[in-house]
């Protein structure tokens, strides 16, 4: 596992959560674009980190496009429990 490139997406992911917390609990008018948007960023850190999580440190400073599209999609290979 590339354990630097994974945790630097999980503290992305991390700090878009607690961004958007506490925008929501600042802001009444905070509407479900804004959370489309925010929830959007967080699954693409948090996709990336597990669907890139075995490339090597040269690979994933040479991401492609098609690389970041694919790493960012849901993975497939995820348990989510019964």
């Amino acid at each position: 596992m590339n354990r630097e490139w994974v945790l630097f997406h999980l503290r992305e992911a991390q700090q878009e959560l607690a961004r958007t917390i506490a925008d929501i609990e600042a802001d009444p008018r905070y509407d479900v674009g804004e959370l489309s948007v925010a929830v959007g960023h967080a699954y693409h850190h948090l996709n990336t980190a597990w669907n890139s999580r075995d490339e090597p440190e040269s690979r994933v400073h040479a991401c492609t496009d098609v690389d970041f599209l694919r790493w960012r999609q849901f993975p497939t290979d995820v348990y989510l429990g019964p």
